[in-house]
């Protein structure tokens, strides 16, 4: 539901635009109908074309790399999966003044669940977790490191510079306790293994409450793991958080660290785009709450 500017070396694009890169580019699909998707998301802006199709292009540089990332190991990880992944159809060029690389994949059915509104959030628990764990057990081999798979140590500079702009709007107090609480959790000691890295609710789709498809494989790597955790506190309520970590696996540090990442994701997303993006902002805000109150 953002169509707004939200960076400030953020690209213009709409349908006139995509419509021509389609027409030059992919010259059978030129006639279907296009219109934009209303979406939160922050990376790339979306286009679905005719009926069976979404066209995706990067809103601003930095998600410019994600194209190739997503293009390339979405066919090695999808099959391996128990929810469906994108499936790539074509890769755009620069072209009609767009600067950048961009996307176009098939259409996947369903809707982005919606954190603290869930009507039977068990199933979805089970779901989600039994993602992660399958994620886990595909071959790390050759995978490239996790944009998120780092240890937690590595937000800490940007968590306090967050909390600094969030004085008054948050009990930062509260927050920097928890917060310096994750930090002290083991670091992660084991082999790297794969991990989604953003299993937020608005790259999750459900059918009839379960899980049926997860989108926006950007951040896709392999490290520690914990990352994938985010859901316990982004899209699940506190009584089947449980249920998600058996199925997933966790131990008590991960689920520590993953706890962790959950709350700098917030902490960090929350000032920049409180303005600009107002439903990223109260996820935002939801995870502080959720985090807040189960560790008081």
């Amino acid at each position: 539901m953002c169509a707004v500017r939200m960076h400030e070396d953020e690209r213009e694009v709409d349908v006139p635009l995509v419509s021509r890169l389609i027409a030059g580019q992919f010259p059978r699909w030129a006639g279907l109908p296009l219109r934009r998707l209303e979406s939160s998301g922050t990376e790339n802006a979306m286009f679905r074309l005719g009926t069976d199709k979404v066209v995706r292009l990067p809103r601003h540089p930095r998600a410019v790399d994600a194209i190739a990332h997503e293009l390339r190991w979405l066919p090695r990880l999808g099959p391996g999966l128990p929810a469906a992944s994108p499936e790539p159809l074509g890769r755009g060029e620069p072209g009609e003044g767009f600067p950048w690389p961009w996307s176009v994949y098939g259409w996947l059915d369903g809707r982005n669940p919606v954190p603290g509104a869930l009507d039977d959030p068990g199933p979805l628990a089970e779901d989600l977790g039994a993602y992660v764990a399958a994620l886990r057990r595909i071959d790390p081999a050759e995978g490239p490191t996790g944009y998120r798979g780092v240890p937690l140590a590595a937000r800490d500079r940007f968590v306090r510079e967050a909390l600094e702009q969030l004085a008054g709007r948050v009990d930062t107090a509260a927050v920097t306790e928890v917060w310096e609480q994750t930090l002290r959790a083991p670091e992660y000691a084991g082999p790297p293994v794969w991990a989604h890295g953003d299993l937020m609710a608005g790259n999750l789709l459900v059918t009839a409450g379960r899980l049926s498809a997860v989108i926006d494989f950007g951040t896709v790597g392999v490290g520690d793991p914990a990352v994938d955790l985010i859901s316990a506190w982004c899209v699940l309520p506190a009584g089947v958080r449980g249920t998600f970590r058996e199925a997933a696996g966790a131990g008590e540090a991960e689920w520590e660290r993953g706890r962790g990442w959950a709350l700098s994701i917030a902490v960090i997303a929350l000032p920049y785009y409180w303005d600009t993006n107002p439903p990223v902002a109260e996820n935002s805000r939801h995870v502080i709450r959720e985090i807040l109150a189960e560790t008081a």
